[in-house]
This record gives structure tokens, sequence and C-alpha cells, in this order.
């Protein structure tokens, strides 16, 4: 459900209203807080010793970390110049298989107040995630962390470690390569440990689908049915008994295994169907008398509201029904975690993967060099995520979800 325009906007207004008040009755600027118009900044600067904790759980994991960071964020880098490029190519000669690619900001491109909730809910936890990699690799690489905290910037959130600059640069080439890619890699770490939790429900398998139709595949069979969402109240499937959660597999003898197979059957108001249903696993049939469509009499329908994806069940022996808003919680934070490693990593500044080149190039290539690549990096990643966007743009028009 998509809101105004204006909704979001207010919300956020009002959001900030209270944060500010907030903010001052508890006197939060004599706890490092710093509270300015639409921006509230929070600085720790005892992060270090915590950082050092978590290190000393398990260093040896840490440095197997950051070694496998160097390669994670090459690959990272790859891959999402490869994907912009692709896509791109795809705009071009094959439309259909074109992705559209969008920023999410609060209130722009997430207008919907639920999203706009999972949104705020799964950011902090993607960014701590960033950062704390970030600063407990610095730390392993014997980089002292003056401060680390957060910064809310309107409806943008964003984590920070700062590290010691001039011990920074001081550093050997493989430790600044390590602390960079760090970040970049605990997120699609943690992108793999929540998929571990979503692949054992049927509805991961929609968005897979749309993904990669082969990574689905793996972990998911074929469609088998369309799941019904809602039976209206009086209609010929409520007489019948239908309801919420059944998979309707079949009407007549017309197989149902996806919503468009589905729209093909043709109902007319006043005859009696079959429909075959799986409820809670087991085979039904239920005999429904079609009514006509409100606002076309002629049109027959069932009296369903159906999902918009069909139902494919996991390839594992068991699934876990997760509730909507912890499957939708889950869902986001498994995007935001993914998809931020890897834009993370593009050699675009502000991002990481613009550092990882320099520091892999810096003292191997003359300074004029070092700078001229900088600046074709960044027009290639500048260029590639632009008309990407402008291409969505001219596709679909404005995006909002």
């Amino acid at each position: 459900m998509v809101f105004g325009d204006n909704t979001s906007i207010v919300a956020l207004l009002l959001a900030w209203v209270i944060i500010i008040a907030s903010a001052k009755a508890l006197r939060l600027e004599k706890r490092g807080f710093e509270i300015k118009p639409f921006m509230l900044t929070y600085k720790n600067h005892g992060v270090s010793s915590t950082l050092d904790r978590l290190l000393a759980i398990n260093r040896s994991a840490v440095r197997a970390f950051a070694d496998v960071s160097i390669v994670a964020g090459a690959i990272m880098m790859v891959f999402a110049v490869w994907f912009l490029l692709n896509n791109l190519i795809h705009f071009f000669a094959d439309s259909g298989k074109f992705s559209e690619v969008t920023l999410l900001i609060p209130g722009v491109t997430i207008r919907s107040v639920p999203n706009l909730v999972y949104f705020l809910l799964a950011a902090p936890i993607v960014l701590v995630v960033h950062e704390v990699a970030h600063g407990i690799v610095a730390r392993l690489e014997r980089i002292k962390v003056k401060s680390g905290g957060f910064a809310i910037i309107i409806a943008l959130i964003a984590g920070f470690v700062e590290p010691d600059e001039d011990e920074f640069n001081r550093a050997r080439r493989v430790s600044k390569v390590r602390v960079i890619a760090a970040g970049s890699t605990s997120n699609i770490l943690l992108s793999f440990l929540v998929a571990s939790l979503l692949i054992f429900n049927p509805a991961f398998g929609n968005v897979l689908e749309l993904l990669s139709p082969q990574v689905r595949s793996i972990f998911y069979n074929d469609p088998i049915g369309v799941p019904v969402v809602q039976v209206i109240e009086g209609s010929g499937a409520a007489q019948a008994g239908m309801r919420a959660g059944d998979i309707i597999t079949a009407i007549n003898d017309t197989e149902v295994k996806t919503p468009a197979d589905l729209a093909r059957v043709k109902l007319v108001p006043g005859e009696q169907v079959s429909v075959s249903i799986l409820r809670d696993g087991e085979p039904m049939r239920l005999t429904v008398t079609v009514m006509g469509a409100e606002d076309d009499p002629s049109r027959g329908m069932i009296g369903i509201i159906r999902d918009v994806f069909p139902y494919m069940p996991p390839k594992v022996p068991f699934w876990i029904p997760w509730p909507h808003e912890v499957f939708m919680f889950l869902l986001w934070l498994w995007m935001l975690s993914f998809f931020i490693g890897i834009f993370n990593m593009l050699p675009m500044l502000p991002l990481d993967g613009e550092k990882y080149v320099s520091s892999m190039l810096e003292n191997r290539v003359s300074a004029g060099s070092l700078k001229a690549t900088r600046i074709g990096i960044n027009a290639l990643g500048f260029g590639l995520l632009g008309a990407n966007i402008i291409a969505t743009v001219i596709k679909s028009g404005f995006i909002t979800i």
C-alpha cells in the first residue's frame, strides 16, 4: 500500500520534531550527541576498547576474515561493474531483461509507510555490522580508532568508524585494503546468514525467481499453484469453505500453476466449477459457484484475492511459516545487506570501492597516474550508475516502493 506523496514527508517532519524534543529533554548533548535541524550525530570516543574486546574473542578468525575480504572486495567490485554494464546493454538490446535500478531514499523512493518502517529497522543493523567490521580489522592491523558512531541526516542513516588518519596512512598497503574491504564483506556474510533463514519460507522463492531463476531452481521446486490471500465474504469460494492460505492447483480439468494460468481460466457467472486445492499439504476438491464481478457482471470470478506470486515449495525437508511482518523484516535485512555490500564496492567516491583501488595502486604508480586512475574509475562508477538510473526512469518512470 502506497500512501500519498505528502504522507511520508509529514511523517518525517513529525519524527524529527519528536527526535529533537526527546534529545533536548534527555540532554543528550552531554552524552556525545550533536543535535542540529534534521541532523543527529553521535560519537563514542571509547569505541576502540570495545573493538579490542571483540577482537580478543577470536583473533585468528578475524585474521582469516580480513584476508578473505581482500579477495571478496575485488569480486564484489567486478560483479557490481559487470552487472551495471550488462544491465545497460540489456536496456538497448533486450529491454525485457533490463532490471530497474534506483537508490533507496526514505521519503523519496521509499514512500510506503510499512516499507519505510522495515527500512528504518533493518538499515541500522546493516550499518553497525559494516562499521564494526571496519573497526575490528583496523585494530587487528594496530591502527588506532579515534571514535565510532552514527548520524541521521533527514531520513538517511550513516554509521562511521574513524581510524587515526596518520596511522592509517602509515599502515602497510595490505592492512589498508583489509580494513577497507571488511565492511562490504561483513554485509555479504550477513546477507548469507539471513538468506539461510529465509530459504525455508516458500515466499522467498518468488524473490529468487525475480533475481535468478537458476538460483531459485536449486532451492525451490517449480510452481504448483496459486495461494489464496483473502476469500471475499459471501462469494462462491466462501460458501464452498475456501480459506486464506489454500493453494489453488486446478479448476475443473485445467491445471493452475501460476497466477497467469488462473487468469486464463474462463469462468461463466452462475456455473459450478470444481476447484482443486492444497490445504496444509493435503489435496482437497471444492465445488464453487461462480459469481459475476461487480464492475462487469459478465465476467466470472470464484471470489478470492490471490497472491501475485505462485506457490513454489522449498526443496528442504521442512519450512518455516514466518509471520508476514517477520518475513518482511528479514527480507529487507537480506536485501539491504546484500545490495549495500555490493554497491559499496563500486569504484566511486565516497564509497569503499574507490578507496580499495586507490590503496591497491598507492606507491606502485606515479602520483600523476594514480590521479588519472582515480578520475577514470570515478567516471566509470558514476557513469554506469547514472546511466542505469536514467534508463530505469525512461523505461518505468520514477520508481517508488
